[in-house]
């Protein structure tokens, strides 16, 4: 049945809050559309290899569940989580050397949705937040719904320059709200920020009155270096909010995480989290402890790092074999990604087409900046593809750099 029209038009765009006018679809996002053909390799999502997945031991772990406890897994939960998992992130945290109970514990859906529930909590529109130059694209997402001013600083391959930080800092009218960093393994460009500037960085927090939202999605996944203690224990004044995540470590599809914070911050994401989603899945949340109460994770871990420790060994091999001269890449310790750079006349945003067109996929390094910079720059995940795809797709994006430059 067609409908009927008054032959008045709606004016749609008037109708969102000024928030949402500004919304915009991540590039990645975008990218990844294209990339699902089955023959493009690709290197742009940051997805967990399926490898990793402990699928047996997850199907009987939920049994078990299902068995044992079915009313209370099916059941709404609290709005601050599985009082069990939130003591067993807690307990997790100190490998970190974070000191945390489970009233400092909030269960979240994911860290995408801590990163919101931060910036709810915390950001009024212009408030200045301090980002690292490039930066974690859902990071920035989250935080420019709530219509901040994002400033740029600066890394290099001992993560955040903590001198530059003090130094934009001195040029504001008054001290940024918050300073965002993943400084671990860090999305997009794989360095650590040394724990010399952790310290220096909390120090500086604590001098100019400013929040640190520490995100580390990625700590558990070392591959070689010493451990690095997390940012937050450094801070004896609760003004580190720590993030981290169950997906890179157990499986993204449970979108499970945890913060980490002063208990009166802890409160105030507890009451911006119920008006959003009530509570995370307690169904899952039951599994996921359970299968830590059975002391698999940290052999799960030690797997997982096994897969990922050569995936990157292969892919930095076949940079050194295939990318020309003029190229050059961070060496990452852990994670999932590495950040590589490209002759400076080179945009390699304007090379992704003909890279798609040699059925391999890159994200442009631009994209990462909130001020447009790093157009020669790029990420590449090494997580997903398989061992062999590594290496032909370095091969043929080689090839599409060599060309670039022979046409300039």
């Amino acid at each position: 049945m067609q409908k009927e029209t008054t032959g008045v038009h709606m004016d749609w765009e008037s109708r969102y809050a000024d928030r949402a006018r500004g919304m915009q679809a991540s590039e990645i996002r975008e990218l990844l559309k294209l990339t699902q053909q089955p023959d493009i390799i690709s290197f742009a999502g940051g997805l967990p290899s399926p490898l990793s997945f402990p699928t047996v031991d997850i199907a009987e772990v939920t049994t078990h569940i299902m068995l044992t406890a079915p009313e209370e897994a099916l059941q709404y939960g609290t709005t601050e989580g599985y009082d069990r998992l939130r003591e067993y992130c807690a307990y997790r945290s100190k490998k970190e050397g974070i000191d945390a109970s489970l009233d400092d514990v909030v269960i979240v859906s994911g860290s995408q949705q801590g990163l919101d529930i931060c910036a709810k909590v915390f950001l009024n529109p212009g408030d200045t937040v301090i980002v690292e130059a490039p930066s974690y694209l859902g990071g920035l997402g989250a935080m420019r719904t709530y219509q901040p001013k994002l400033i740029p600083v600066e890394m290099d391959d001992d993560g955040l320059i903590i001198d530059k930080v003090e130094e934009t800092i001195k040029k504001m009218e008054k001290p940024p709200k918050l300073l965002y960093t993943v400084p671990t393994f860090q999305n997009p460009a794989g360095v650590t920020m040394i724990e010399k500037r952790r310290k220096k960085l909390v120090d500086l927090a604590h001098e100019c009155d400013f929040i640190i939202m520490e995100d580390n999605p990625y700590g558990d996944l070392r591959y070689s270096g010493d451990p690095v203690k997390a940012i937050k224990a450094f801070d004896d004044e609760g003004r580190v909010i720590y993030l981290s995540t169950f997906s890179k470590i157990f499986s993204p599809g449970m979108r499970l995480a945890w913060i980490i914070g002063d208990e009166e911050f802890i409160r105030k994401f507890v009451i911006a989290k119920q008006s959003t989603d009530l509570c995370s899945n307690s169904f899952v949340q039951r599994i996921l402890y359970e299968y830590c109460r059975r002391d698999l994770f940290d052999e799960h871990i030690k797997k997982i790092r096994g897969i990922y420790k050569e995936k990157r060994d292969i892919m930095l091999s076949s940079l050194e074999e295939y990318f020309p001269e003029g190229c050059s890449w961070t060496k990452p310790d852990g994670g999932l990604f590495l950040w590589a750079r490209v002759p400076e006349y080179i945009n390699t945003k304007n090379m992704v087409a003909e890279a798609i067109k040699q059925r391999v996929a890159y994200v442009h390094g631009a994209a990462f900046f909130v001020d447009g910079s790093g157009t020669n720059t790029m990420r590449l995940c090494f997580s997903y593809a398989s061992n062999d795809n590594i290496k032909e797709g370095i091969k043929r994006l080689g090839i599409v750099i060599k060309n670039e430059i022979k046409s300039h």
